[in-house]
């Protein structure tokens, strides 16, 4: 409550006082960014995730005026190049390269993580979301995934599935996939999605759950046999392939994701203007080509329906892990 001084002074004085440092605040916030800002993506150089920030932040870089320049910080599953964002100054001038696996899954499958994925970040948007290709072995006596479903029933326990490592993204969607369908199959671990499908084109192990664009080309060299994609609609990249709903899973859906995050804390106004020249890139129809190129569709979200978006894929893997008992130390 504003109140009179006895030297003189008084409300008018007051409510300039305050008027001058909101606008000073709102001036400052509209001449972002003022210096290059730092974008920090938590795995290795030119890796889906680096290629996705690289694109999108070369036009927010046009639209705004800085530089925005790409940080890579891999290691521990995507976890040091996180936390370091979660303890940035919350200034707008250090952001995230977000993905499923350390911003959603990672908080369930490690006991102990240095940052808090639901507290520790300001949803600016999700970029992208892509599906996983159920690609099965050429040799593998199924034409679809009802055929898949069968075989696994009449063989519990012993057909096999690559994933892209213990606790990954497609990994989950493998989990989450046999729960649903009531199916047991041994998941095999591997070093990167890479090595998981080059191991079915040798017929080393039955099936994996690998990335569209790789995938898609190994089934159109009849290297393997694609029955489905696990997405909530069919891929450009195979247009005749069934989503794993459509082909027998009522209600599956699995896809990976990036989106950008700030610091907890990041003024609301630099939230949204970095929201506001990110949408216009990913609207950008050369862009949408380029990534569709690599089965990665654009999102462009506001900052709420990404935060509803992200606690959702937290609460939904959480689920999965605890009743598949993953864990990583």
């Amino acid at each position: 409550m504003y109140g009179f001084s006895r030297n003189g002074g008084g409300l008018l004085p007051r409510l300039a006082l305050c008027a001058a440092a909101l606008l000073g605040a709102s001036v400052a916030h509209a001449a972002y960014p003022e210096r290059p800002v730092r974008v920090i993506v938590p795995f290795a150089a030119g890796g889906g995730a680096d290629i996705v920030a690289r694109l999108v932040f070369k036009g927010v870089s046009e639209q705004l005026g800085k530089a925005f320049i790409i940080d890579n910080r891999g290691g521990a599953g995507g976890i040091i190049g996180t936390d370091a964002v979660a303890k940035a100054e919350p200034d707008g001038y250090t952001l995230l390269l977000g993905q499923s696996g350390p911003n959603a899954i990672n908080p369930s499958v490690y006991s102990k993580l240095p940052y808090d994925a639901r507290k520790d970040f300001a949803p600016v948007t999700q970029l992208t979301r892509y599906p996983y290709v159920v690609a099965v072995k050429k040799q593998l006596p199924v034409d679809n995934l009802k055929e898949l479903i069968a075989l696994a029933k009449r063989q519990p326990g012993t057909l096999t599935v690559s994933t892209a490592g213990q606790g990954s993204s497609a990994h989950l969607a493998i989990e989450l996939f046999m729960r649903q369908a009531g199916i047991s199959i041994n998941a095999v671990p591997y070093k990167g999605a890479g090595p998981a499908l080059l191991d079915v084109v040798g017929g080393t192990v039955d099936m994996t759950f690998g990335d569209a664009a790789s995938a898609s080309k190994q089934a159109q060299a009849k290297n393997v046999k694609a029955v489905a994609v696990t997405g909530a609609k069919r891929s450009p990249l195979l247009p005749d392939v069934p989503t794993v709903a459509e082909a027998g899973v009522p209600g599956y859906e699995a896809s990976a994701w990036h989106g950008v995050l700030a610091p907890r804390g990041t003024p609301e106004p630099i939230i949204r203007t970095l929201q506001a020249a990110i949408v216009k890139v990913l609207a950008d129809p050369a862009l949408k080509a380029r990534l569709a190129e690599d089965g990665i569709e654009t999102v462009g979200s506001s900052p709420e329906e990404f935060n509803r978006a992200l606690l959702a894929e937290i609460d939904k893997w959480h689920t999965v892990v605890v009743e598949a008992n993953i864990k990583l130390e």
